[in-house]
């Protein structure tokens, strides 16, 4: 029990001593708020006990020198005078507020050896973070309404990440949530959907409307709205053309095989005998008996029907503002019917288990070409998407 109580004691000494080295290697690194999130994590229990000390001791330094450098920033900033530091300066306001909200619960803390509780000067912040919030806010929107006057997308999208950041500290802030609105409706690249008939065969309506119904694939994003049908007051900036090449269906085909199965299986015992025919005895005497076998013989006929259908195309990305192809893609789908069936003639238990599924199928009708056409469609769908998944309009 003792030597138990013992390897305890020294492995808590050693985390211990770990975490307190840890600490100090962060003060040492400048990574004071590290040191700070540390240290309050080791005096959330037993804060009073002398195996904290130190964290009170490198918490109350950690905190000092934190302090000290953010204020030493916010002179510089301030000095500098360049409203695009507003956002840095609203965020080390908030720094100091944070860090003083993160220390404040575990207080006092008491430095036992001075007599003492450690040092932690406090300030109110609010004032300070009202106004440079407000500065900041004033500079996101002036920047964000300058981008929007902009003919360039990139820039609008710009525009909208600024208008959602002073969304989310300033909500409400003048006619915010419209102007954001604006940058990403101006920010959208607009897509235009369409298929083009290039074969000597009709395309399915429902494949066509299948394949260009773009609410299936999940495929908008933010930035990307795809359409299948042109809408009014919408500019767009580039077309997906999806160019059906060529269609190639086989004729129906039915063939016949015949083949026979043989198996062998046991059917009781029989004596044992010799080359002469007689029976073999063992050292008491006693007839040897051995498994009997019997053969097993069918004839099958196997009926395969078969039909396929080959569908061929090529999806062009068209630059409406240029008028130029940007990128093509190859692209094929195969659909295949096949339907086995078979009969016997003979004993069907020589086929093998997984063969006697087939004797119960008969024969069904073909489907047409069109159903042909849309089931291969259904790969072709999912090949697309592939496609626009790999290859983004714009990176």
């Amino acid at each position: 029990m003792q030597k138990t109580t013992l390897l305890f004691f020294i492995f808590f000494l050693a985390l211990y001593s770990c975490g307190v080295k840890t600490t100090q290697a962060l003060i040492s690194d400048g990574n004071y708020d590290g040191a700070i999130d540390r240290a309050v994590e080791a005096l959330r229990t037993n804060k009073d006990s002398k195996g904290k000390q130190d964290y009170v001791y490198l918490l109350e330094e950690a905190f000092a020198k934190a302090k000290d450098r953010d204020l030493r920033d916010l002179e510089i900033l301030s000095k500098d005078a360049n409203p695009a530091n507003a956002e840095r300066i609203y965020n080390t306001y908030l720094q100091l507020n944070n860090r003083q909200e993160k220390i404040s619960p575990i207080l006092p803390l008491r430095l036992i050896k001075q007599n003492r509780n450690a040092n932690f000067p406090f300030d109110n912040y609010s004032n300070e973070i009202v106004n440079s919030k407000n500065a900041l806010s004033k500079y996101l929107c002036e920047n964000a309404s300058a981008l929007l006057k902009s003919n360039n997308k990139m820039d609008f999208r710009k525009a909208y990440d600024d208008f959602s950041y002073l969304e989310s500290i300033n909500p409400g802030y003048k006619n915010t949530k419209k102007l954001m609105d604006d940058a990403l409706f101006k920010g959208t690249d607009f897509v235009d959907v369409y298929a083009k008939n290039e074969t000597n065969m009709v395309i399915p309506k429902m494949l066509q409307d299948d394949l260009l119904d773009f609410k299936t694939y999940g495929l908008n994003d933010k930035w990307t709205v795809y359409h299948n049908a042109r809408q009014k007051n919408v500019n767009y900036d580039y077309s997906l053309i999806i160019n059906f090449r060529q269609i190639a269906i086989s004729p129906e085909q039915i063939k016949e095989k015949e083949f026979v199965k043989e198996r062998q299986i046991k059917d009781g015992v029989k004596t044992l005998l010799d080359s002469r025919g007689r029976p073999v005895k063992d050292s008491l005497g006693k007839e040897i008996k051995v498994d009997n076998y019997k053969t097993l013989r069918a004839t099958v006929y196997e009926f395969r029907q078969y039909k396929s259908c080959m569908v061929t195309a090529k999806i062009d990305y068209v630059d409406l503002k240029s008028n130029q192809l940007v990128q093509t893609f190859p692209i094929s789908s195969e659909f295949v019917f096949e339907n086995i069936y078979s009969k016997y003639k003979g004993d069907r238990s020589a086929c093998e288990d997984n063969y006697q599924n087939y004797f119960s199928k008969r024969a069904v009708p073909f489907p047409n070409n069109e159903q042909m056409v849309f089931d291969a469609g259904e790969d072709l769908k999912a090949k697309l998407k592939d496609i626009i998944v790999r290859n983004k309009f714009r990176r």
